[in-house]
């Protein structure tokens, strides 16, 4: 079955995707298919969706280590649903729909819970970086859809700067400063100020690039 899991990358996955959680994921992908499992993508979908809601509990249980090992394990499984669903041929708009909109639920909770678990460290000015990086995650997200609707184009295939603001490497930032908090108790809080900074830039970025690409 190795042949029907090999080539489920796609070209807009992001660097941690494409080195890391592909590797992964696409090991569960060729389990699932090779021992005929009765799982369905959209199951795949909500279970990954589960994962980041027990992450975001775990913040606000001040587990911050476990929440973020847990966050970067929901990253990988969520590449599983859209590879299972290739392999099996069942690739539908509503699948990717209900996806999208829990992978949208699922990075709210996420960054709400650990904006709430940095207050104890940085106090209220942690809000406005919290709504910055909350915004401009969903902004990342919402020029991918529109670029590729509208454009039919994604953003993250124009230009020489690739998807460095992708899903998956906003959740690996917030991973690895999450892992931090076994030396520097906090490091979640300075996970935002990355993630506002980054995703701001990014979206001004890509939106001037595409922008030109169409006059």
């Amino acid at each position: 079955m190795r042949c029907l899991v090999i080539g489920l990358s796609k070209p807009t996955d992001g660097p941690v995707s494409r080195y890391l959680n592909r590797k992964v994921s696409k090991y569960i992908t060729e389990l699932i298919v090779r021992r005929n499992l009765r799982i369905t993508p959209n199951q795949v979908s909500l279970i990954a969706f589960s994962m980041a809601l027990l992450s975001s509990y775990l913040y606000l249980a001040e587990l911050p280590v476990l929440a973020g090992i847990l966050v970067q394990l929901s990253s990988i499984v969520d590449g599983v649903d859209g590879e299972l669903a290739r392999a099996r041929g069942m690739e539908s708009r509503r699948g990717a729909f209900l996806d999208a909109v829990l992978d949208r639920y699922a990075d709210v909770s996420i960054l709400i819970s650990a904006s709430l678990y940095s207050l104890e460290f940085f106090g209220y000015w942690i809000l406005p970086v919290a709504l910055l990086a909350l915004s401009g995650d969903l902004l990342v997200s919402y020029i991918h859809l529109r670029g590729e609707h509208d454009l039919g184009t994604h953003p993250a295939l124009v230009g020489r700067v690739p998807g460095v603001a992708s899903r998956d490497v906003r959740l690996f930032i917030v991973f690895l400063f999450s892992l931090a908090e076994i030396f520097s108790p906090g490091s979640v809080g300075y996970s935002l100020v990355v993630l506002a900074t980054l995703t701001h830039l990014y979206t001004s970025l890509k939106l001037v690039q595409m922008y030109n690409l169409r006059r």
